[in-house]
């Protein structure tokens, strides 16, 4: 028997790609393609390792869980532990949901019995239930598409007016770009010039600042200390007050951007009538996103139809 090893490594690549750009488009994550099309590769290489090394260690069960492992860290890399757990899980989640969907379609589509003269008469082919080659490339996209549309819809019911959309700040002749959050909970003002406020986290907008006066910035926050702020800051800035969960009243560090970017479904949203409040720290454990957006920049910015 004749085996194909190029024709049979290109197909693993391709459905193992296909797994990945799935995992990737179910966790919302901004990796760029090449980093997935080579996780795919990576992936790829359990074929000719398992026919050339048949007693390599990465066919073993603890073997095929560190490949696990190389592979979701080659294809989106590592930021906290968080973050790749649940690439890693929903990888598994992936393959199990496809998985099972071809041997459901399989079994679905045979007939493992028929009635004779006798009674009932089963059938068996010999260990396990072969599925051809044939039926995977055929089916395959069917069930991709399938998961990832149920997926999506399921999201988009969930999500509704809470939903991450692409942002871009603005200030001091730099622009960087981020993923924002949606949240109708923020109801945060400026009580003097009634602009909203919108949170950052320290992730995203230590790129405007240097080591030096960053670390002063968080040291005047911390003793409330205004005039021990960085000299080419003093104009970006702005004391908010706002009262905290536990009642007290409390002041918030803000920065005021030159432009606030929001690509909101087909629109673009843009505006400058915004404050950025300071986040020290994270506001998400897996950085899924870096800005809490507030919802009456949606209904009062400038629209523009993308």
């Amino acid at each position: 028997m004749k085996i194909y090893l190029d024709a049979i490594w290109a197909l693993n690549f391709l459905l193992d790609l296909m797994l990945l750009l799935l995992t990737q488009a179910l966790a919302r994550d901004a990796t760029r393609k090449r980093r997935i099309v080579a996780g795919g590769f990576i992936a790829s290489l359990l074929v000719p390792i398992s026919l050339y090394f048949s007693d390599s260690f990465f066919i073993s069960f603890p073997g095929k869980i560190l490949f696990s492992a190389i592979i979701i860290t080659t294809a989106f890399g590592y930021q906290n532990i968080y973050r790749w757990s649940k690439l890693l899980l929903l990888f598994y989640f992936v393959s199990f949901a496809i998985g099972g969907g071809l041997i459901g379609i399989h079994f679905l589509l045979q007939r493992p019995f028929s009635q004779g003269s006798n009674g009932f008469l089963t059938y068996n082919s010999g260990f396990g239930d072969p599925v051809s080659w044939l039926f995977i490339i055929t089916c395959f996209p069917i069930v991709w598409l399938f998961t990832k549309s149920r997926m999506d819809k399921h999201v988009s019911e969930k999500i509704r007016y809470d939903q991450l959309t692409p942002v871009t700040i603005r200030m001091r002749g730099k622009s960087y770009s981020s993923t924002g959050f949606i949240d109708s909970g923020n109801q945060l003002t400026d009580p003097l010039t009634k602009k909203p406020v919108i949170l950052c986290d320290e992730v995203f907008l230590k790129q405007w600042f240097t080591d030096e006066d960053w670390l002063r910035l968080k040291q005047c926050y911390q003793s409330l200390q205004v005039h021990d702020l960085p000299k080419e800051w003093e104009k970006y800035m702005q004391l908010v007050p706002y009262q905290g969960v536990e009642g007290r009243s409390m002041f918030l560090f803000t920065l005021r951007p030159d432009q606030l970017i929001i690509y909101y479904g087909e629109k673009r949203i843009e505006t400058s009538k915004v404050l950025i409040g300071i986040q020290f720290g994270r506001l998400t454990k897996d950085a899924s996103y870096h800005c809490l957006l507030h919802p009456q920049i949606i209904h009062s910015a400038t629209i523009y139809t993308a």
